[in-house]
């Protein structure tokens, strides 16, 4: 064999492709990511995750493993809260950590995970913090949001119009000034029982089944409408269930994660894919 060993997981079906690489002796270029992740001509995923050493690739971390996330058009992404967990998953399953409680490096800084007795994990995400307000325009229709910083950024929009009418297809637009470096969109739809629906629009992905700093983003902003900056919600997306916390200062986000595949890469495809 002698291939380049990746895995294959997902949570609520934010699928990613990971690759152990402890000392970062891969060339993951833009090319090659998107080539991983496209679902033709590669794996498959909604992005890429290198489990790497932070010192192999420079970057510096209190926790002893570094998730470094590409979107699936190959950008550098600085957090992905249901990357973490299908991470934080691979790790406690090939023995690469101890305990159930330990913090997980990312460009958004680190995160603090426990894995729980049933299985899901919950990540410590960090504020979520009200920065504004703008619009994003879905065929033509103009939607009012709130910016929200989760360690990157989301413009959440509550709408009255149930959300799986929407078109999510092409690219919404939105304030390029506002947002120079690209925006998750969230469309919230507020449930009786307190809980939330939500679709997404991820920048460099597209609409993906699930965004976990975007359910995040999503219960700041409605808890923020409603006049308080402190609550808990259930998130439903397309692709699953999640519990958000929002404190003063932190937030939580639990889920479950699940590794789907084992597999090499043939090194001719790998060097190939750069081109």
């Amino acid at each position: 064999m002698g291939g380049i060993e990746f895995l294959k997981g997902h949570g609520t079906q934010n699928d990613f492709v990971l690759l152990p690489d402890p000392t970062g002796r891969l060339d993951l270029t833009a090319a090659r990511v998107a080539a991983l992740c496209d679902r033709r001509r590669g794996i498959g995923a909604d992005g890429v995750l290198r489990v790497v050493r932070p010192e192999a690739i420079g970057e510096t971390s209190g926790g002893d493993w570094f998730m470094d996330y590409r979107n699936a058009d190959g950008s550098i992404a600085e957090m992905c809260g249901n990357g973490v967990r299908v991470f934080v998953r691979y790790l406690v399953e090939a023995g690469l950590v101890t305990g159930t409680d330990f913090p997980i490096g990312t460009r958004a800084g680190d995160k603090q995970v426990q894995v729980c007795p049933d299985g899901t994990v919950t990540v410590h995400m960090g504020p979520a913090a009200i920065t504004g307000s703008s619009v994003t325009v879905v065929a033509g229709r103009p939607f009012s949001g709130i910016s929200v910083d989760v360690g990157n950024p989301h413009l959440v929009s509550i709408v009255d119009d149930d959300v799986a009418l929407l078109d999510l297809r092409d690219q919404p637009d939105f304030d390029h000034d506002f947002f120079p470096g690209g925006v998750n969109l969230e469309f919230v739809n507020p449930l009786a029982d307190g809980a939330l629906r939500m679709r997404v629009h991820e920048r460099g992905v597209g609409e993906t089944r699930a965004c976990g700093t975007g359910t995040v983003a999503a219960v700041a902003a409605s808890l923020h409408l409603a006049g308080t900056d402190t609550g808990e919600a259930v998130v439903e997306i397309p692709g699953g269930v999640v519990t958000v916390t929002i404190a003063r200062g932190a937030s939580t986000l639990t889920g479950p994660a699940e590794i789907v595949a084992r597999g090499e890469l043939d090194e001719a495809w790998w060097a190939a894919a750069d081109a």
